[in-house]
């Protein structure tokens, strides 16, 4: 093989390992900052098309209504933890360290993003409240669509009482 194919074949070798590098640490970076959306259910048995349940350890996002009767709050702190649940049944804990949005209460839907700490409890890092009666994050209508019924708030809820 004379020098100038030698340079030009070590050229190519060097240009594919370089792109194969970056695509590789590229798709990484974006599996990491994926952030999956799921419901109680879901997180307890998993989806029910590929039966994927998350790790602990993975950031996700949980769309779903919070229990009546849930909220624990900690007198001296932010901290309060709270369950949400679904129509399907599979009800999961959130713990949250922070303000919570002032259109959270019992018996709404939220949609809470943050890392799952163990089976079945969410550490949130954001807690989102349905602002209005008709505006829902798109995946979680979907998600409701499938798995909640349309809830009658008394009169207490409807004035953001707990």
């Amino acid at each position: 093989m004379n020098p100038r194919r030698k340079k030009r074949l070590t050229l190519a070798v060097a240009l594919i390992v370089g792109v194969s590098a970056i695509a590789s640490l590229l798709l990484y970076a974006l599996n990491s900052n994926l952030n999956l959306f799921f419901t109680p259910t879901e997180i307890i048995h998993g989806k029910k098309d590929t039966g994927v349940m998350p790790e602990v350890g993975q950031r996700i996002r949980v769309g779903g209504m919070v229990t009546i009767g849930s909220m624990v709050r900690d007198p001296e702190s932010l901290h309060v933890e709270f369950a949400i649940h679904d129509i399907s049944g599979g009800e999961i804990i959130v713990t949250y360290d922070d303000l919570l949005p002032d259109l959270f209460r019992e018996g709404q839907g939220i949609v809470a993003q943050g890392v799952l700490s163990a089976p079945g409890v969410l550490q949130a890092t954001e807690v989102l409240a349905k602002h209005d009666e008709n505006y829902m994050p798109p995946e979680v209508a979907e998600a409701m669509g499938q798995t909640h019924e349309k809830l009658d708030y008394n009169q207490e809820q409807k004035s953001g009482g707990y």
